[in-house]
């Protein structure tokens, strides 16, 4: 006998990356986490926590957090939602939007894996659209699965690559409902759909502070969409879905725009690196504008090769489904992380 609904006793749950323990001595390069530590600001902020803070209720809308983004993005505050990671927010769209075959989710794959597993939830009708083998945007396809959601990850996971403002400004012209942007690896890339929320009212751009600032155990993300949309999804937020603690060090992250940037910098010099070496192994390996690459082995045994790694301390990401079961998504680390990485896959591949 189960105790729970059938959509949830038939759906597979969301596999989260592998969590070593802290202090392991494990290379860490499964979960596209930031290789840097936050900024010394939000440490600065942790420290001076005082107990009230901790006594009372956060504040429900996150005010000063919302200024803070406010400031930084030239957005009204008041255009901005914030939820317990951009996660909490997907949640809280699929709740809100979606249901059976007549308000479907509707994203192009691969992609996210997430997306499906709250469609699950739900339950409610999903529309995978495969991409092409050049991740070549899905435009027709996508527009004609008339979906209530539509999710579009852009940088994507675990492609790396970034569709085009001017396909993202077209599909938001023909959907049905909402295109919701999921822009967790913006701050890896150039550009971004930001735009698109002053230009139409069926818009959602959701960002987060776990990639680009270091946060990614804080659990704080937004979502930037105009005000008339905004207020049918604060019916369903959790009254205090962001602690005060988050609320008081993101605000401090985002103050924090020359730390954060210089971060990124760095990251992008070694996903470089990164790429150029891999693919001097033989691998081929995807432009990518996140802080990730997606690489096929030469022999294309890349669940062996994960396998390998691991026992050697060294976690990659890999993915048994259809498309990418050839293939090893790396997050990007630190320069020392990146060579023990390539040194190692040099010695297996070179065994093999």
């Amino acid at each position: 006998m189960s105790y729970v609904r059938p959509n949830i006793d038939a759906m597979a749950g969301y596999v989260p990356g592998e969590q070593p323990r802290p202090g392991s001595g494990i290379i860490k390069l499964n979960s596209n986490e930031n290789p840097y530590p936050p900024s010394p600001n939000v440490i600065k902020a942790l420290r001076q926590v005082e107990p009230e803070l901790l006594r009372r209720y956060p504040d429900p809308f996150a005010r000063s957090f919302c200024q803070a983004v406010s400031e930084v993005l030239g957005v009204p505050a008041d255009w901005i939602i914030v939820g317990n990671g951009s996660d909490d927010l997907l949640n809280l769209l699929v709740r809100a939007c979606a249901d059976d075959a007549a308000r479907p989710i509707v994203y192009p794959m691969p992609t996210y894996v997430l997306y499906r597993t709250l469609a699950a939830l739900q339950p409610a009708t999903v529309v995978e659209v495969p991409y092409p083998d050049d991740f070549r945007f899905p435009l027709k396809e996508l527009v004609a699965a008339q979906g209530a959601i539509t999710f579009i990850a852009s940088p994507n996971s675990p492609s790396g690559h970034v569709v085009p403002l001017s396909d993202l400004r077209t599909l938001a012209q023909q959907a049905a409902g909402l295109v919701v942007v999921d822009e967790a690896y913006v701050d890896f890339a150039e550009g971004s759909a930001l735009a698109l929320v002053q230009e139409f009212d069926n818009v959602v751009v959701l960002r987060t502070l776990s990639k680009g600032y270091g946060l990614a155990g804080l659990r704080l993300g937004f979502g930037i969409a105009k005000p008339a949309l905004l207020a049918e999804l604060f019916k369903v937020k959790d009254s205090y879905n962001v602690d005060a603690i988050a609320i008081a060090l993101g605000t401090a992250a985002m103050r924090d725009q020359a730390y954060k940037n210089a971060c990124i910098a760095k990251i992008k010099a070694s996903r470089s690196a990164l790429t150029q070496a891999l693919r001097q192994l033989g691998f081929t390996v995807l432009d990518s504008h996140g802080n990730f690459v997606l690489a096929t082995p030469p022999q294309g045994n890349a669940e062996q090769l994960y396998l390998a790694l691991k026992e050697q301390g060294i976690l990659v990401r890999y993915f048994k489904q259809p498309r990418l079961d050839d293939k090893l998504r790396i997050s990007v680390g630190t320069e020392e992380q990146n060579q023990a990485l390539i040194a190692a896959i040099a010695r297996l591949t070179s065994a093999s």
